[in-house]
């Protein structure tokens, strides 16, 4: 009998377990790891940051879930793998052996990349997390009270703009149906060299699309933009060309400001050695293994994708959640295919879908492949974006509780949108 652990129980662990067991059976043991005791379905964050959400609606206890389809759980933060003798050790110091290895943890946010930044004791409010969602909004029902200049966008080493993007327009959408915008100007500074750049060169024509929305909707916008402090009411940024070349310094006074921060690897998996690049993201071949520890996969925000191209501000390249769900499935089919002596076989499909909110309409995009030159660079908008997204949000949660493991992208999101099956 093999052990299977799964650190990580996000939109990619979750998922991730359910295959693994409905592939593997009762022949093979499966554990997931993860430090909270909760699932969040980060995708509604922007939502529960204006009170659109309670956390009621967005999280559940993920324990009888799992163990309702006979998958062991763990509650507690990994604090050490040992790669080399197969163990990790999680906080409290039990130590938990294991054959295969799948790291589905997410980022680190890294929010001291900045002087100033994050919810906690810096300056500016995060959607990353419920908790952070939940402060945004308490923060926000202050500048209801107390309107001003409100600041969001992405740090330099961001890697997922397109929440950053929603969260402006769905902010905007709440301040006109509470008849209070007049009142609050804001500004959307981001680490892309342009709007619509989405840490993927753009896709079809987002530039024009997402230009022309800001500017419909009243939005201010920096690009290129260096953030290099935050103060309380007030965000130092350094805006540059495309050369790289410094044009001109910003000192921009603001009430409330979400800014998405820099992203990293985990402590636990980047102190690895030999797993990670320098920030801490794993490195995966074709089929979400670790060419170094080939009993370790990976998938989702944590691995290790280069940029796209080089921006004159560092910027990553976005994980959404078609290419996630594809790196599961490759992964829980390779480890299928080596527990039963069969060679490898199961590339993941690195191309990108993502549906954004805007309030009270939305916007989609395809990227095949991810990086250009593409097959498929699709973009559109309509309300039925915005109803697209509601529908995801309450069927993949269902689909987390029940414990089933068919692929969404594939067998919903892709017919939706009239494209078909991508290969």
């Amino acid at each position: 009998m093999a052990h299977i652990v799964v650190l990580g129980a996000g939109t990619g662990g979750m998922p991730c377990a359910y295959e693994l067991k409905e592939a593997l059976g009762k022949d093979h043991q499966v554990t997931v790891i993860n430090e909270r005791a909760e699932f969040q379905f980060t995708p509604s964050n922007p939502w529960v940051a204006v009170g659109w959400r309670d956390r009621a609606s967005v999280t559940f206890d993920i324990k009888p879930h799992l163990e309702r389809k006979g998958i062991s759980f763990i509650a507690k933060r990994c604090e050490n793998i040992d790669a080399k003798n197969n163990t990790l050790e999680v906080e409290g110091g039990e130590v938990i052996s294991y054959d295969y290895l799948v790291i589905a943890t997410g980022p680190k946010l890294f929010f001291e990349e900045v002087e100033g930044a994050g919810p906690a004791v810096g300056n500016t409010q995060s959607i990353c997390t419920v908790d952070h969602a939940l402060t945004a909004y308490d923060a926000y029902q202050k500048l209801i009270d107390d309107p001003g200049h409100v600041i969001i966008g992405a740090m330099p080493f961001a890697s997922c703009f397109g929440p950053a993007y929603e969260f402006a327009f769905i902010m905007d959408s709440d301040l006109r149906k509470r008849k209070i915008r007049d009142k609050i100007p804001m500004t959307y500074v981001t680490s892309e060299p342009y709007i619509g750049h989405l840490g993927l060169g753009g896709v079809g024509d987002s530039k024009g699309f997402l230009e022309s929305d800001l500017r419909a909707h009243h939005i201010n916008w920096i690009t290129n933009a260096k953030v290099i402090k935050v103060e309380a009411g007030k965000m130092h940024v350094e805006q540059y060309d495309d050369s790289g070349h410094l044009l001109k310094t910003h000192e921009l006074e603001f009430k409330y400001s979400m800014m998405l921060p820099a992203f990293k690897g985990v402590d636990a998996v980047a102190n690895v050695e030999g797993l990670c690049n320098p920030r801490g993201f794993v490195f995966v071949d074709s089929h979400q293994r670790n060419p170094t520890y080939p009993n370790i996969y990976s998938a989702g925000v944590c691995i290790a994708i280069p940029p796209v191209e080089a921006t004159a501000v560092p910027t990553g390249a976005p994980k959404t959640g078609y290419m996630i769900e594809s790196m599961v499935t490759a992964i829980v089919h390779n480890i299928a295919d080596e527990l039963a002596g069969r060679e490898l076989s199961t590339n993941a499909t690195w191309n990108a879908i993502c549906l954004a909110d805007m309030g009270d309409t939305g916007a989609a995009f395809v990227a095949l492949p991810q990086i250009p030159p593409r097959n498929v660079a699709w973009f559109k908008k309509g309300k039925w974006v915005h109803m697209a997204k509601i529908a995801f949000e309450k069927y993949f949660i269902r689909k987390m509780k029940k414990g089933t493991s068919e692929p969404i992208y594939e067998k919903y999101i892709l017919k939706m949108l009239g494209i078909g099956k991508l290969k």
